[in-house]
């Protein structure tokens, strides 16, 4: 358990990381709230969430904080990174993995088989630059295991993978390997960005996930999350 507990938010490949249009009505895009401000690694307000989607204000974050349900974690019985189907095909021979690296670098360009074979990225969790897709995980900002703990594991599958595979909401991001793993399936109260300009659009897109999925928070969480936005300038 404590081994499947550790692996479970990460890798390039793994629970910090898929994609498929979703979310609590998956055929309805969340509202982009704040527009596409700032670069990948601002911070602030409505604008530090770089080419995340969907991502809300502020105060609608706020709003959508307060409507959680607070509940303890649940167990990880039955869980498993295959009941998240991931990198699901997204046409033009690109995956879900291929679509968010394009989406968040810049000067991507693709071989025949739509995988970038040069580009650059900023991960916003650590302020890294990285020049090189190998280096890069595709985090889940909400991870499977913590989804699966907090209400995912009564969904049926096709819901599991829109969720793991969701290009809508701001569910998916480009990151260092290094900080994704670090992170794991850990929730904000357990695990931030290291760099804190990041915490007030880390906070507003783990909330809007929390929110549109209707997924419950702990309470040592949703303290976090509300000191995360508190951390926003507007």
């Amino acid at each position: 358990m404590v081994a499947v507990l550790a692996v479970a938010g990460c890798s390039a490949v793994g629970d910090g990381l898929s994609t498929d249009p979703g979310g609590g009505d998956p055929s309805r895009p969340a509202s982009t709230g704040a527009g596409s401000g700032g670069g990948a690694g601002s911070g602030g307000g409505a604008s530090g969430e770089g080419t995340l989607p969907g991502m809300p204000t502020a105060d609608r974050a706020r709003i959508q904080l307060g409507g959680l349900k607070v509940a303890p974690h649940g167990g990880m019985s039955g869980y498993s990174r295959s009941k998240f189907p991931h990198w699901a095909e997204q046409g033009d021979r690109c995956n879900t993995r291929e679509t968010v690296l394009e989406r968040d670098g810049t000067g991507v360009k693709r071989d025949s088989q739509c995988r970038a074979v040069s580009g650059s990225w900023v991960s916003v969790y650590d302020d890294v630059e990285i020049t090189d897709a190998s280096d890069i995980d595709i985090d889940h900002m909400v991870p499977l295991a913590n989804a699966w703990r907090s209400g995912a594991n009564k969904w049926d599958q096709e819901k599991r993978k829109a969720f793991a595979n969701d290009l809508t909401h701001p569910q998916l991001i480009a990151v260092t390997a290094s900080s994704n793993r670090s992170k794991g399936d850990q929730g904000p109260d357990e695990w931030q960005p290291p760099s804190k300009t990041y915490w007030c659009a880390y906070g507003r897109a783990w909330t809007s996930v929390k929110a549109t999925y209707e997924l419950s928070v702990t309470r040592a969480e949703k303290d976090m999350l509300g000191e995360m936005l508190d951390t926003c300038t507007s």
